[in-house]
């Protein structure tokens, strides 16, 4: 097949140049977080490229922002690029916190065979201040790049808001980030019109990622939907997954979390209504803003042949914001010199510039219905994402739902496949494009996890799956990927066959036991 000719959805030969993509991730959402996957969030563009396109039910991530950006961006596992955890350099090969300079980002590849690229929202694969310039954006094969280094923050006013590789000045009253990146986004898409070049738009937002911040007017929309509590929006949403098709009800469902209590002996439940109505106001004001974006490809005249692809870089987030557990080291001030209220509190209602706040464990296991647990475990609560694909040139059909096995490593290998240039990295990934076509592909015979000593291994239907410094837990995914009848003790065999598999990727992939990085890090902390 040629670059200049391809069979359009019609079966018909036709003459054209490569297609555009763009990659689109929300962070810190969970797998049932939008409507085509059971939410009562409304998100009406997400779900009309879902109906019209293709969506994914076993595609995983890393279960963790950093880790997740450098595997998607590469092909690779994320300690094989040097970012086996977050960007603090450890000085070992997998930990050096920066993304490898030795392995090509998507844009690199897609450079040779002339595609525009840009990147819109967080980048977050390096640290922040010059010394890491040479990993910005602008220097890993982008042409534009519109956001923040940074991992999240203020929505309002974001303390390190990028241009190209210059910080910004403070923002102007009506900023508000997930727009701002939209924008950006769209308006790099209408420079490529009529410049006969194919694109290539990332676009990772940091919604709905905490803090809690949305505008008035969409939180008031979901002001008293929550008022049943988590017990029963979870109900809700187990209903319409198995009507949907995106879980098999022979599954079952997890409990509810541990830590959390029933929704009946809550304690301030106008806050607990409030803090999962700010959050369900993000992931509406990301589909929006996800539309204008749409709207810009169909006025460009650019949808038909452009590859669109959606998914979450993480499951949702049980992290709690507060003295005890570490506050962001973000600005404290609001872009008025305000004061910031930084911290979960049940007497501060969410939402404004001057709160800083997250919604809590409470709320995540809503976000991962059915699975247990939740980000930064590889537990199917922390890795399991939903994935959209749209493409209307290749599409063999429409609103199909796909099983398959795959992980955000396949994205690179899409890409390039989609692209018809060569992959230069020797890339973990398997391309998505033959599912596209609804062909069969050699999909991937055994697939790995690892953050911060949480690890696992997906190999023909079972998992492997252990928390840090905890003994192996063994899953048929086929019948329980809830998680809920462990067989390790029935099968020690398996389990044996299994952890040798995982322990021969993790000496290949640069996996460091978490304990030894752990050691590293007290070692480098001056002494009292």
């Amino acid at each position: 097949m040629t670059s200049l000719t391809r069979r359009g959805f019609l079966g018909s030969a036709v003459r054209r140049r490569r297609p555009n993509i763009v990659l689109i991730m929300a962070d810190d959402m969970g797998y049932s977080d939008i409507g085509c996957y059971g939410s009562e969030i409304e998100t009406p563009n997400l779900n009309r490229l879902a109906n019209d396109g293709l969506r994914f039910t076993h595609f995983t991530n890393t279960a963790r922002c950093c880790p997740t950006r450098a595997s998607l961006l590469t092909g690779l596992y994320s300690h094989q690029v040097g970012i086996g955890h977050m960007v603090g350099d450890d000085g070992l090969p997998g930990y050096r916190g920066t993304l490898s300079r030795q392995h090509a980002t998507i844009a690199e590849a897609l450079k040779p065979a002339g595609y525009k690229c840009g990147v819109f929202g967080k980048w977050h694969v390096c640290p922040n201040g010059p010394k890491h310039r040479d990993n910005f954006p602008l220097q890993r094969g982008f042409d534009a790049f519109v956001g923040t280094l940074d991992g999240g923050g203020n929505y309002f006013d974001p303390s390190r808001f990028m241009i190209g590789n210059d910080v910004q000045p403070a923002a102007k009253d009506g900023f508000y980030f997930t727009d701002v990146v939209a924008d950006a986004a769209s308006a790099f898409i209408r420079e490529q019109e009529g410049t006969g070049k194919p694109f290539f738009t990332y676009i990772p937002f940091t919604a709905p990622h905490w803090p809690l911040h949305a505008q008035e007017r969409d939180i008031a929309k979901y002001a008293n939907r929550y008022r049943d509590g988590w017990d029963k929006i979870r109900q809700e949403r187990y209903g319409r997954m198995k009507k949907l098709k995106v879980i098999d009800p022979k599954w079952g469902i997890a409990e509810r979390d541990p830590q959390v209590p029933a929704w009946v002996d809550a304690n301030s439940k106008d806050w607990q209504m409030r803090r999962m109505a700010v959050y369900a106001a993000q992931v509406e004001s990301m589909d929006r803003a996800i539309g204008r974006v749409l709207d810009t490809l169909r006025k460009t005249k650019a949808m038909e042949d452009t590859l669109v692809m959606f998914l979450a870089d993480n499951g949702g987030s049980a992290e709690i914001l507060n003295e005890r557990s570490g506050l962001p080291a973000y600005s404290p001030r609001t872009h008025d010199g305000i004061l910031m209220q930084r911290g979960n509190d049940g007497k501060t209602m969410p939402g404004p510039e001057a709160t800083f706040q997250s919604y809590g464990r409470e709320w995540t296991h809503v976000s991962n219905t059915p699975f247990r647990k939740h980000k930064a475990v590889v537990h199917e609560g922390g890795i399991a994402t939903p994935l959209i694909a749209h493409w209307p040139a290749e599409l063999k059909s429409r609103g199909r739902v796909s099983h398959e096995d795959g992980h955000l490593i396949d994205l690179m290998a899409t890409c390039c496949d989609v692209a018809e240039t060569r992959q230069p990295n020797a890339i973990e990934g398997k391309s998505l494009r033959p599912l596209f076509e609804a062909r069969s592909r050699v999909g991937h015979q055994s697939l790995f996890y690892e953050h911060e000593g949480s690890r696992a291994i997906r190999k023909q239907g079972w998992k492997l799956v252990a928390d840090a410094s905890q003994p192996w837990e063994l899953y048929n995914l086929k019948e329980d990927r809830c998680e809920l009848k462990n067989l390790a003790s029935a099968m020690p065999e398996k389990v044996s066959a299994l952890e040798l598999d995982y322990k021969h990727w993790a000496a290949r992939a640069q996996v460091v036991d978490w304990t030894e990085i752990q050691n590293i890090r007290r070692k480098k902390q001056p002494r009292p």
